[in-house]
């Protein structure tokens, strides 16, 4: 039996009205991105120990912090980035999680080619994967566009250069659609042994736009058919991005993260798998 999750910030900018929804469609875990607006590692201490409370009044724990680390130009300074993964730990600590969202540096637009920054890449991200060991937090890499892990053969570059004690993947099928791979086809059957996590959005490979599990081209129930079949016990995170994009992710509204989620369950109902 899965445990669903997601990200509730596109729910609402407001904390209380993204809980009130997971309430509403029985989910017990979110993916914490953004609260009142703010990131969030960007949270104050009042703010987290409000957003603490909120969570357990409703009955809710965090699945992952849904952090930005990881998410800057490879060529940008690096020395605040490495002490915001320090207090990334912190947070995920006060929150009581175990995992933490992250990425591999964005490349630049003009690179012909990423394998020239590798050493870069894996210097960084190999610090902020030490940091992480020694916290016990588990960085989810996720294979997001335009950074060097974006295509399967280099997200698993990076656990098998870095270790997988403290790195582990998050298989996006969305992201995979808009950077040509094929995620049940191609992605899956490379990634699977170092996958501990799973965003559910889906995309159309002529647009790259964003659409509810089982209308685009990520093969949302080829993979998570795989999954199962495979033995996979991680969280099935929901990520809307059904609405206009910004830098939280997007702002979707109840009624589209509503669409997200049933999309997703009619997907399991028909694959007869049990989620919670």
């Amino acid at each position: 039996m899965w445990a669903l999750t997601g990200f509730a910030d596109e729910v609402s900018r407001d904390f209380g009205e993204q809980l009130d929804l997971m309430q509403k469609l029985g989910i017990k875990h979110i993916e914490m991105r953004s609260a009142w607006g703010t990131k969030v590692l960007d949270l104050t201490p009042d703010q987290r120990k409000q957003a603490k409370q909120m969570l357990d009044d409703a009955g809710i724990k965090l699945s992952a912090v849904g952090s930005d680390l990881g998410k800057i130009q490879i060529g940008d300074p690096f020395e605040a980035h490495l002490e915001r993964t320090k207090h990334g730990m912190d947070v995920a600590h006060e929150f009581g999680t175990t995992n933490m969202r992250t990425f591999s540096f964005f490349m630049p637009e003009d690179a012909e080619d990423y394998y020239v920054y590798r050493d870069e890449v894996m210097d960084r991200l190999g610090q902020m994967v030490a940091v992480a060991r020694d916290a016990g937090v588990m960085l989810l890499h996720e294979n997001e566009k335009d950074i060097y892990g974006d295509i399967p053969e280099r997200c698993v570059e990076l656990v098998k250069t870095l270790g997988d004690d403290a790195l582990g993947l998050t298989f996006d099928p969305a992201n995979y659609v808009q950077c040509g791979v094929k995620p049940a086809d191609e992605a899956l059957p490379v990634v699977r042994e170092w996958t501990r996590y799973v965003h559910i959005k889906d995309s159309r490979a002529s647009d790259s736009s964003v659409v509810p599990a089982g209308h685009g081209d990520g093969q949302v129930s080829e993979v998570l058919k795989a999954l199962h079949e495979s033995g996979y016990e991680g969280f099935l995170s929901i990520e809307p991005h059904l609405g206009d994009f910004d830098a939280f992710g997007g702002l979707c509204g109840p009624d589209l993260c509503t669409d997200a989620y049933n999309a997703l369950a009619t997907i399991l109902r028909d694959l007869n798998i049990e989620w919670r």
